[in-house]
């Protein structure tokens, strides 16, 4: 009986040591969580139970416990690599079949997939068709394009100007864009038609014999698109009057690219007649030419973007965490990855920064939690209970030998 006892101290000493070596083994990996080895005792118990004066019989391992706590957060300057701060596990699909890690080194494979090393790929809420907004109702694969951005015709243009009230009407009574003595000032936009391609749209203020009172004209690459000018109006404190809801529909222009018709609204509401300098307080449009890829954007909050050199932005997705009530009962599969099991509880999926979950950062790798020094010490720990229970199979066998001797 005593030496099966001193063997099950081995045998867990051992075990310790083998937790140990696994840990030091991983002091470099990313995501990785450092494992504890737990033991419990062993009694022998008859039919009543275990008696009063029962002598263990030794040490089992019951758990290589796994401890969940937060890694450190490196930097390292690639927009792929994205880090966990605080709960939660990144879901990654390994031909369909779900894990979950903590490990964010991923990468971009052929076809534009962001995948782990191995090659499971990164799960994400996929966007809705607004491009603003996600839907948490199913997660899909996030796939990076790398295609340009298409472009987008101006729609609406916004024009606010203060025009001087100390004005005189021009000295050439007929408007002629040709003449510059036939207005009195002029701004200019770059607008862009469904191809993409840019015109320069131009606003020219012409004062009238009527105080407060101008009429704009406007033109698309010189091409008039007011059948009649638009006939500003402002009140004696310089707040625009007329057009009443500060809103001119402009004609349709046809560009020479045989791009579709251009059909624009300015809005003018936030003009004013001020003082005695024309001023251009703010000019813009909506619309924006062909992009290339200029760069990958993730958000504290999981968004994926991809940039574009025209300004304009695309929501590919959101990252998605999952939490278990129980990570402990979490199944390690390799590579990081953990599958759900029944004791982990039921997997729950959301975006980062919300309920109990943790938010993201791109461009950074949660590190190993294994401590180095204290996986030494622990390494020192099992190396003299091991020579303990070693040396202790050493003494019974002597004491063995001595009894066998005194039969002799």
């Amino acid at each position: 009986m005593g030496f099966n006892t001193s063997l099950s101290g081995l045998r867990a000493s051992n075990a310790d040591l083998n937790v140990t070596s696994n840990n030091i083994a991983n002091t470099g990996t990313t995501g990785f969580k450092e494992s504890r080895a737990e033991f419990a005792d062993i009694f022998m118990g008859g039919t009543y139970g275990v008696a009063n004066n029962a002598v263990g019989s030794g040490a089992r391992t019951a758990d290589v416990a796994q401890q969940f706590k937060q890694g450190n957060i490196d930097n390292t300057g690639n927009t792929l690599d994205v880090a966990i701060s605080g709960n939660g596990f990144f879901n990654v699909s390994n031909n369909g079949n779900a894990l979950y890690t903590r490990s964010g080194n991923f990468q971009m494979d052929a076809d534009g997939n962001v995948v782990t090393p191995d090659g499971y790929n990164l799960q994400v809420f996929a966007p809705n068709e607004d491009g603003a907004t996600v839907s948490t109702a199913s997660m899909t694969n996030l796939k990076l394009s790398t295609t340009d951005s298409s472009p987008n015709p101006t729609s609406s243009v916004s024009a606010n100007v203060t025009l001087p009230a100390n004005a005189s009407a021009p000295a050439v009574a007929t408007f002629d864009p040709a003449n510059a003595n036939s207005y009195n000032y002029s701004t200019s936009v770059t607008v862009y038609d469904s191809l993409g391609v840019s015109h320069v749209m131009t606003m020219y203020y012409v004062k009238t014999a009527n105080a407060n009172e101008w009429q704009q004209y406007t033109a698309i690459d010189g091409t008039s698109v007011s059948a009649t000018p638009t006939t500003l109006t402002y009140s004696d404190s310089g707040k625009l009057l007329s057009p009443a809801n500060g809103t001119i529909s402009l004609d349709g222009y046809t560009p020479a690219s045989g791009a579709g018709s251009l059909s624009i609204s300015m809005q003018v509401g936030d003009s004013s007649q001020y003082g005695e300098a024309f001023a251009v307080n703010d000019l813009s449009q909506d619309g924006y030419a062909a992009g290339s890829l200029s760069k990958f954007e993730i958000a504290a909050d999981g968004m994926v973007y991809a940039s574009y050199n025209n300004g304009n932005k695309k929501l590919l997705g959101q990252i998605a965490l999952t939490n278990f009530n129980n990570k402990q009962g979490l199944q390690p599969q390799g590579n990081n990855c953990w599958a759900a099991t029944t004791s982990a509880g039921t997997p729950r999926t959301g975006a980062p920064g919300s309920s109990d979950f943790g938010s993201t950062q791109s461009g950074a790798l949660e590190a190993s939690t294994v401590d180095l020094t204290e996986q030494l010490v622990n390494m020192i720990v099992a190396q003299r209970n091991f020579q303990a229970n070693a040396k202790m199979i050493t003494t019974q066998d002597e004491i063995t030998q001595t009894v066998i001797n005194i039969s002799r």
